[in-house]
């Protein structure tokens, strides 16, 4: 516990203050001792933040840009990781918002004073070092062992109304029960949500679907006390919508839950577990024998699109969720043309992704049907694509320039769409994709004068 630090940084510090590990490393280790531990975060009592600074400074990099919080960033020399070194410190709620705070930081606060304004009792947590003794002030330890999460003070949630979805995200992480009184408090500050910005909820999201193995955990909780409504509405509509017809066991909701639980642990495929039915309670149409969705992959993609504007996700992701449920209805039974046109529409990278999202999806039906047959369809891709076929323009014999230099061509439109009209005729008939061939399509092209 103490071999992260250096011994002698570890012998001066405590020479002049006291040393405390504290954070989700404390946590994690009571969890399960077994866990190996890579992040690790520290505070130290009884010595001013300067000169703090000046004893880390000895052995490596300090940064001070955390100074205002009484937060030191070090990396210890021959270390990769950087790790936070804090001071004791109050946190005053100022307002509703999540950075309305007065920081007040004080070295000589005791560890208890630190750890009472923390969130939940399994983070208020302190192991001193080297001795090892456990600081728990607050029944953690207890709380660790229950498997509950509870607010450390009765104000917790108001005054920082993100601990909503962190306790969400904790509580899917360890699988976890949100005690009733912690889950009163989350029910009765869910408005207050609106105060966080779009960029926290994303990032608290992502930890729960990347670091639980039943995400489905956290968004129950967070549909409970009312706060999936208010940031992804579409979601929350999608509960009681009945899929009738003998082939899905669930509700859209339900369903979509234990979807996401059976994605592969990739943020793209999970978020697009996630959106890939967000249409279906606006395009059910009752029929007799059952229910029909039609065009709701197309309406899934439309609000899988806004919803991630809205919380602030790269474009770049956003453009991975729109390929991946726009394309999740995808025919399996293609033939080898078929199979190559969904590999140039869906793109190399995020083919084997759109696989893992259908095996979900079928589990998730609930009925017993098997994703095994996804592996023939994927033993089809896996053949197009070591054949080298094209699937894109990059793919074909000839580019642009050959292109203007064999006719006379300059720079512009038209150069793209003989590209496209090559690589239409390459996707169907792939032994056509030599530069002789090419060239002599791109004539004819030109001769006809054929709108590509």
């Amino acid at each position: 516990m103490s071999d992260s630090l250096n011994p002698e940084l570890i012998k001066k510090i405590n020479a002049r203050g006291k040393l405390y590990e504290v954070g989700g490393s404390v946590r994690d280790s009571l969890i399960d001792p077994s866990i190996e531990i890579k992040d690790r975060d520290y505070l130290v009592t009884g010595i001013p933040y300067d000169r703090l600074a000046a004893i880390l400074d000895d052995f490596g990099r300090v940064d001070l840009v955390g100074k205002s919080f009484g937060v030191i960033k070090f990396t210890q020399r021959g270390a990769k990781n950087t790790v936070d070194v804090v001071i004791p410190r109050k946190e005053i709620s100022t307002g509703t918002a999540h950075r309305d705070f007065s920081v007040d930081y004080d070295p000589n606060l005791p560890i208890e004073e630190d750890l009472k304004r923390r969130d939940f009792t399994i983070n208020a947590i302190a192991r001193a070092i080297p001795s090892g003794e456990i600081i728990d002030p607050f029944g953690g330890r207890e709380d660790i062992g229950k498997k509950i999460i509870r607010i450390v003070f009765p104000d917790s949630i108001v005054e920082d109304p993100l601990r909503i979805l962190r306790g969400a995200q904790f509580a899917a992480r360890f699988e976890f029960k949100i005690e009733s009184e912690t889950l009163q408090k989350m029910k009765e500050a869910a408005h207050l949500i609106d105060t966080i910005s779009p960029e926290r909820i994303s990032e608290e999201l992502n930890k729960m679907l990347l670091k639980a193995d039943k995400p489905s955990i956290g968004f129950r909780y967070l549909l409970e006390v009312g706060v999936l409504e208010r940031i992804m509405p579409y979601l929350a509509k999608c509960v009681g919508v009945e899929q009738p017809g003998g082939y899905h066991r669930w509700d859209v909701f339900d369903h979509t839950m234990v979807c996401v639980d059976n994605a592969p642990n990739k943020l793209n495929v999970r978020l697009a577990a996630l959106f890939h039915d967000l249409g279906k309670p606006d395009t059910r149409e009752l029929v007799e024998n059952g229910a029909t969705f039609y065009g709701h992959d197309r309406l899934s993609t439309k609000m899988a699109v806004e919803l991630m504007r809205n919380l602030k996700y790269s474009n770049d992701l956003i453009d991975q969720i729109r390929i991946l449920v726009e394309k999740h209805m995808f025919s399996d039974l293609a033939g080898e043309k078929g199979v190559r046109r969904l590999i140039k529409s869906v793109g190399i990278d995020l083919i084997y992704d759109l696989l893992d999202l259908r095996r979900a999806d079928i589990i998730a039906q609930g009925l017993g049907q098997d994703p095994a047959e996804v592996d023939d369809f994927e033993a089809k891709i896996t053949s197009e694509i070591e054949k080298k076929s094209p699937f894109g323009v990059r793919d074909l014999a000839i580019n642009g320039n050959d292109l203007m230099e064999k006719f006379g061509l300059e720079e512009g439109p038209l150069i793209g769409q003989i590209l496209n009209g090559l690589l239409e005729i390459a996707l169907d008939e792939p032994q056509m994709n030599t530069r002789e061939i090419l060239l002599s399509k791109a004539a004819d092209f030109l001769r006809n004068s054929i709108d590509i």
